[in-house]
């Protein structure tokens, strides 16, 4: 060979040795005969001290030294390549670190020529597969990793939720979780166009468990390698079994799947093993990391139902906001700021009666019509539940925040189509200022709050800002509540009851029972505290409550021989459309033995119209029962004479509002001969709330009103003084 060739091979072979990217060492028997710039920057040593360092001095201790040499000389003696894929060595600072190691004899059989060793440093990718490992045991959803439609790993909670003993269920066709070969086939069918895109897969779907009973669950696929589809899919399961056949549970299995998507760093299994080459190893790693953290980050600033900014983005966004109004650049970016509150009124009734899946939905098509009807640069924030936020940065002054509260209210007003549904929402709206109604993101969060529930007692569909005022109101409100959560338990309700007269004896013909709630010995007044119960939702506890307890009167008083008269009971629109309500009317009709004549129920205009069909369902049942039905504040709700006719309803009650005026205005007594006319051409009984004088008395007589109802004949009484009413 020319020595020309010679040299050059030479200069090549040692820029390789010099620049690999791995760490090259060559040793002799004891010693360690060099190593290139890599090796050197693994191991903490400098070039010149080559001729100084022992290998043992390399390993952790004289036995791992010990274990390596004899392990690899059994195979480099044979003239074999060694490899190990994990062994720990010390650097010269006394730290220690894991690699992969390759050796291979330089001259095979002579083990005085010496051997290569090739280093590559894996203990980032060993702690990356050591965390996936961690995730994949202590998940509390199931994960599996699929290739070609096969498991190969399976987490215990995998295991648990079908069946399967710990490793039975790897190697089986994921043919076995369907229950036919069309919901097999049609799996693939929906989730191929999205994986093979990069993009994960939502789903729920009928599986079968190891035994052959079937569950309801909620799968999330992804590719292990976008580009390499071949590399196989993840799946994480939740059994949604009983959130399906229970909706008050599904807002728990909400956050379940919102917990499971923070462990998708699954994603790095079984990679470190199948990539060649360390340079492109490290490469996809970042990049897949990257990926990872952004996803990650994602999912800590949005909410996952509607994809908007949640609460912790919000609180970010809005001190922000806040600092810039602070510093002072008033010409850029406006004076002040607004947080606008928003509440969906009666969303709660929707989502009881409808279902979760109906809600969910909703507020989806909420956050859209939100995010169009806000300026550009505003942040729309779901905090949960139907509650968002706008965040309105550099405005001018309250003027501007007005202008996006009328339009919010405009887009919501417009009706939405769901499943076949028409569903009606509108919103209250609290705003405050910043720097006006408070200097830290508490404080405005509280007062525009505060504000929201000023705007819902004003009517709802409507916006308020904040003033002093509702702040204290707030308090009151948050202190009412508190102290209503134990009030049932304290026995502190009690019943008032207001007789109902006949005009044409003064005698009382029914009594309307009234909820009264004494706290620390003084009466609260019910437009107080009823509101709370409803909002709150405490009001089917003690709506049930108030029934039995009314039952349980009556009887009392009639087995003290008194001459008992109907109970005429207020049932609010939520404890109507509750799903447990005539089965609860009737076990209380039959355990307290009271005649289902003497039980009557007053149900609003709205309440009635809201739901239709189920309402009319809920009315024949009860009418079923013998139990006669009544609308209260006749003529201040919908006021349609058309469910007069579909609904079986006995009797009408006329609003105190009619009544007031009687005696001064023509348009009222107008009103109330119109109704009386109804009343008698449909066959229904006339109730006149709210009489006070004998002038609004004899009218209202005059007119052939049948029953009367005011502080003209009594005020409301509790239990003992209506015994003596009774006894006459």
């Amino acid at each position: 060979m020319e020595l020309a060739t010679l040299r050059r091979m030479v200069r090549e072979q040692y820029a390789v040795f010099e620049n690999a990217p791995v760490g090259i060492v060559v040793t002799l028997p004891g010693q360690i005969r060099s190593f290139n710039p890599r090796a050197g920057e693994m191991f903490g040593y400098s070039s010149h001290e080559v001729g100084s360092i022992a290998p043992m001095e390399i390993c952790v201790s004289t036995g791992d030294y010990q274990r390596l040499i004899a392990e690899a000389f059994a195979v480099l003696g044979r003239g074999g390549l060694f490899e190990k894929s994990e062994q720990q060595f010390r650097r010269r600072d006394g730290s220690t670190f894991w690699a992969r190691l390759r050796g291979c004899a330089v001259e095979p059989g002579k083990r005085a020529a010496g051997t290569i060793w090739i280093v590559e440093d894996v203990t980032e990718a060993r702690q990356a597969l050591s965390e996936v490992q961690a995730i994949m045991t202590n998940a509390s959803i199931g994960i599996m990793f699929t290739r070609n439609r096969v498991i190969r790993r399976a987490n215990p909670a995998f295991c648990q939720m079908f069946g399967y003993a710990a490793g039975e269920a790897i190697g089986i066709s994921t043919r076995s979780l369907y229950p036919d070969e069309t919901a097999y086939r049609q799996l693939g069918a929906d989730a191929y166009p999205q994986l093979a895109c990069g993009l994960s897969f939502h789903t729920e779907r009928t599986l079968v468990r190891k035994d052959g009973s079937k569950a309801w669950v909620q799968m999330i696929g992804y590719q292990v390698n976008a580009r390499d589809p071949d590399k196989g899919t993840i799946w994480m399961l939740e059994d949604r079994t009983r959130e399906r056949s229970d909706e008050q549970s599904l807002r728990e299995a909400a956050d379940a799947i919102r917990r499971a998507r923070d462990e998708l760093e699954v994603r790095v299994a079984e990679r470190t093993a199948e990539l060649a080459g360390a340079n492109a190893l490290l490469q996809e790693e970042i990049n897949e990391r990257r990926q990872a953290e952004a996803r990650v980050h994602h999912m800590a600033y949005h909410d996952s139902l509607t994809g908007l900014p949640n609460r912790a983005m919000l609180s970010e966004r809005l001190d922000a906001a806040m600092r810039v109004v602070a510093s002072g650049d008033k010409l850029e970016q406006g004076e002040k700021l607004a947080l606008l509150f928003l509440d969906l009124d009666r969303f709660k009734n929707i989502n009881d009666s409808l279902g979760h899946m109906v809600g969910d939905q909703l507020l989806r098509n909420v956050a859209l019509r939100l995010v169009t009807a806000v300026r550009p640069g505003d942040l729309v924030a779901r905090l949960g539940g139907d509650e968002f936020v706008v965040l309105m940065p550099a405005i001018a002054g309250a003027e501007d925040a007005a202008r996006v509260a009328d339009r919010i209210i405009a887009a919501l007003s417009m009706a939405c189509q769901i499943d076949g549904r028409t569903l009606h929402i509108s919103p209250s709206i609290g705003i405050c200022l910043y720097p006006d109604d408070g200097v830290d993101v508490e404080t405005l969060m509280r007062h525009a709050d505060a504000a929201m529930y000023q705007a819902k007692a004003a009517g709802r569909n409507n916006y308020q800002f904040f003033t002093e005022r509702m702040n204290l109101a707030a308090s009151r409100h948050f202190e009412l509540e508190s102290n209503l959560r134990g009030a049932l338990a304290r026995a502190e309700y009690e019943l008032y009851f207001q007789p109902i007269m006949c005009t044409e004896t003064r005698r009382p013909r029914a009594l309307e029972v009234l909820l009264r709630w004494r706290r620390n010995g003084v009466l609260v007044g019910p437009d107080e505290f009823i509101p709370i119960l409803e909002e709150s939702g405490m009001i089917m506890e003690v709506g049930e409550w108030v029934i039995r307890s009314a039952c349980v009167q009556a009887m009392e008083w009639q087995r003290e021989g008194l001459d008992v008269v109907p109970l005429a009971i207020n049932l609010s629109a939520r404890q109507f459309m509750h799903q447990g309500l005539v089965e609860s009317i009737r076990r209380i009709v039959e355990e307290t033995g009271i005649a289902t004549s003497l039980v009557e129920f007053e149900i609003t205009e709205t309440a009635l119209m809201q739901h239709g069909g189920q309402t009319l369902e809920i009315l024949r049942q009860m009418n079923a029962m013998g139990i006669c039905l009544s609308i209260d504040d006749f003529g201040t709700g919908y006021s349609s004479l058309a469910y007069l006719k579909r609904f079986p309803v006995r009797k009408i009650k006329i609003d105190r509002a009619f009544v007031r005026e009687l005696e001064a205005s023509a348009e009222d007594r107008a009103i109330v001969a119109a109704v009386m006319a109804l009343a008698n051409s449909l066959q229904l009984s006339v109730v006149a709330e709210g009489v006070e004088t004998e002038g609004q008395y004899a009218l209202l007589r005059s007119f052939g009103c049948q029953y009367a109802q005011g502080y003209l004949f009594a005020r409301p009484l509790p239990a003992e003084q209506v015994a003596r009413l009774l006894a006459g």
